[in-house]
């Protein structure tokens, strides 16, 4: 299973980004192989209209079963995603990536 977290850096000790359209970075991780990975998003910034869909075609880009973030997708962004598999979660927005993910194995994020 791939989790996609929206953050501010690109490693577990890292802060989760609460927005999604314009988060700086899109982490990565692979339950399978335990790797991480990232995309850099902090071009997202200076585009004035649609960051929510550009971001979320990022992350079809990477097969994400699950997204987690902090105050959810925007309009435009949640209506992308209701056409997916993807599960959202928010609610991790004050917290580590590390943090989110054990928040997320113990069901106590909310489903968007």
């Amino acid at each position: 299973m791939k989790i996609v977290f929206t953050t501010k850096g690109i490693d577990w000790t890292s802060m989760m980004d609460p927005r999604l359209g314009r988060a700086e970075y899109l982490l990565v991780y692979n339950e399978e192989t335990e790797e991480l990975s990232h995309f850099d998003n902090r071009d997202i910034a200076n585009t004035a209209h649609g960051a929510g869909p550009q971001t979320v075609k990022h992350i079809l880009d990477f097969n994400a079963d699950v997204l987690i973030t902090g105050n959810g997708p925007g309009g435009n962004a949640s209506t992308v995603l209701q056409k997916t598999d993807i599960k959202v979660f928010i609610g991790a927005g004050d917290m580590t990536i590390q943090e989110a993910y054990e928040a997320y194995k113990n069901n106590t994020l909310k489903a968007f």
